[in-house]
């Protein structure tokens, strides 16, 4: 559990995946996953890879991402690569922009490699040691902005988006606007983990917990 830590000591692994659509609970699929570590204000690709999802993907999906199904009829099904992507995850907070998306997603996976129980919990508890979602936190530093989905937010901090709707470009350019946020919270006068989870709880009558950085589902119409 974390305990207190400044921002440049904290250990982030961004995480952004594609998928064959909006739900994870209606059976859809991860078809692109990236990593990104951030600590001490550097950024370092740590894993990339496409996934065969085990399913087609609709065209509306392959139009926005251009992943298509000959695209990953080859590439390594989701087992094949989830010990590779848990050792980026183990002992890191894990960070994307619109979190729930990306953890139910990776959840859901890694539920299908290690079969759990619903007593057993979220697969993902084991690995990552919080969760941070970029929207909340943006909602909370850039009030007046009108949208804080990843496009709004890279040109408000002037980063560039290289590859929108893939895994790794998104992923990398989540990274670059958390570190500026985290910026933003220092010059607010927040410097640590546990002074940003309050930030994230003020008025919404939450108490502090080391998850409570997640987003609420509705988050999702900025966090594209």
């Amino acid at each position: 559990m974390l305990v207190d830590p400044p921002f440049s000591s904290i250990p982030f692994v961004v995480v952004d995946v594609e998928t064959t659509g909006g739900s994870a609970a209606a059976g859809h699929r991860v078809t692109e996953v990236a990593a990104v570590v951030v600590q001490g204000g550097e950024v370092h690709d740590a894993f990339h890879s496409l996934v065969n999802p085990g399913r087609e993907i609709p065209p509306f999906i392959t139009s926005l991402t251009g992943i298509s199904d000959e695209m990953v009829r080859d590439a390594p099904p989701f087992e094949a690569i989830a010990g590779a992507l848990a050792e980026q995850l183990a002992g890191r907070v894990f960070v994307a922009h619109n979190a729930r998306f990306d953890w139910s997603f990776l959840s859901a996976e890694y539920a299908r490699v290690v079969p759990t129980t619903l007593d057993a919990g979220d697969p993902l508890e084991a690995l990552a040691t919080a969760q941070l979602c970029t929207v909340r936190l943006a909602r909370r530093l850039l009030r007046h902005l009108p949208r804080r989905n990843l496009d709004a937010l890279c040109w408000h901090y002037g980063v560039t988006i290289e590859h929108r709707h893939r895994a790794a470009g998104d992923a990398r350019a989540t990274a670059k606007v958390l570190l500026a946020l985290l910026a933003d919270a220092e010059r607010q006068g927040v410097y640590s983990w546990e002074a940003l989870e309050g930030l994230l709880a003020r008025g919404t009558g939450a108490t502090r917990k080391r998850r409570s950085a997640a987003p609420g589902w509705s988050d999702g119409a900025e966090g594209v």
